[in-house]
């Protein structure tokens, strides 16, 4: 197969296929005039990147368990949980991260609207002020 059809075949662009390549991530074998052919198995491999990808993991990361996957199946492969923790643990502290910046946002939202207020409201005092409106 080749890399457009690989592409076509898991809705993976041509570039982000060179790449995962390029990674280490599949691999292809070079005919003469310089084409890259796949294994029909290269789908089933780019599938779980895909996943991967979406569960936010680096390509590095995937690059650590991904033959044990594809050659056994997820859960008897040692090396996947620890990178799962690490993941979770990095999305928690960013979670936490997230909450604080957020909370900082709506207190000097909080504290923007006030001022507002103040300044209008005291604007509308010195118009309706008699000794300023003889002035």
């Amino acid at each position: 197969m080749k890399i457009g059809q690989l592409s076509e075949a898991t809705g993976v662009s041509i570039r982000s296929l060179r790449y995962y390549e390029q990674q280490g991530l599949i691999a292809s074998i070079r005919q003469a005039n310089g084409y890259r052919t796949y294994s029909p198995l290269t789908v089933e491999t780019v599938e779980a990147i895909k996943l991967y990808l979406n569960l936010g993991l680096t390509t590095e990361q995937i690059a650590g368990f991904l033959t044990c996957v594809i050659q056994n199946k997820e859960a008897f492969c040692a090396e996947v949980m620890p990178v799962y923790e690490r993941k979770l643990a990095e999305i928690e502290r960013q979670i936490v991260q997230l909450n604080q910046i957020r909370t900082n946002l709506v207190d000097r939202m909080t504290a923007l609207t006030a001022e507002q207020n103040r300044t209008i409201c005291e604007e509308c005092g010195a118009n309706d002020d008699p000794k300023r409106s003889q002035s």
